[in-house]
């Protein structure tokens, strides 16, 4: 009670995390569903048409990204910034390269590999965005993001380990609804998303809560 009747230190802190969570929440949000709409129309027929929606499905994604960041730590701004609009083709080609070193090197060293490259590139696209974004604090932009570009990787990995090594289905007995019936299915790729999401969670939770501590 105390707490909240006399704001200080602790009050600040609290909504420090509230921000932070909710932020790396819608965060983490937006970047699983773009990876996996992306992931899954790669994996399945993968023609130019796909290729193309695929590419700007990782795009809006960046950007909606960068705007739950900006509003977050700073401000919006303008988005059309040719410094804001290169971090988010950094982020969209980050996840291409990622994808096409896994294929060409195969199995698991791939994956690893993958990894590492994605690792790199991810941490390299956060300090660029955090960069741009956070033009009130020079403090803000002493920090390497390593551990959440690792935890992306890391989710990222795990997707994709899950959809080449995972040969599992489970589906619900059939559901009559009305006229129709409905069989509700968990295969791997679905497995795969939950680990990334959780991993994509964890990074910008991490990231969210070094950037907004005094």
């Amino acid at each position: 009670m105390s707490v909240i009747r006399q704001p200080g230190i602790l009050g600040r802190t609290a909504r420090r995390r509230v921000v932070g969570v909710t932020a790396a929440l819608s965060a983490a949000t937006v970047e699983a569903v773009a990876v996996g709409v992306w992931f899954s129309l790669v994996a399945g027929s993968r023609t130019t048409s796909t290729a193309l929606a695929g590419l700007g499905i990782l795009f809006c994604g960046a950007l909606v990204r960068a705007i739950v960041f900006g509003a977050t730590v700073n401000e919006v701004g303008d988005l059309l910034k040719p410094e804001r609009l290169s971090a988010a083709l950094l982020l969209t080609g980050s996840w291409l390269v990622w994808l096409l070193v896994a294929e060409l090197i195969g199995g698991v060293g791939g994956i690893v590999v993958a990894g590492v490259v994605l690792a790199g590139a991810l941490t390299a696209q956060l300090f660029v965005e955090r960069r741009v974004f956070c033009l009130r604090s020079t403090y803000l932009t002493t920090r390497t993001p390593l551990v959440p570009g690792c935890l992306l990787a890391a989710g990222a990995s795990a997707l994709l380990a899950a959809v080449w090594f995972v040969d599992v289905t489970l589906a619900t007995p059939p559901i009559p609804l009305e006229a129709t019936t409905v069989v509700l299915r968990v295969d791997a790729l679905h497995v795969g998303l939950v680990l990334f999401g959780l991993f994509a969670f964890l990074a910008h939770q991490r990231r969210f809560e070094r950037l907004l501590e005094p």
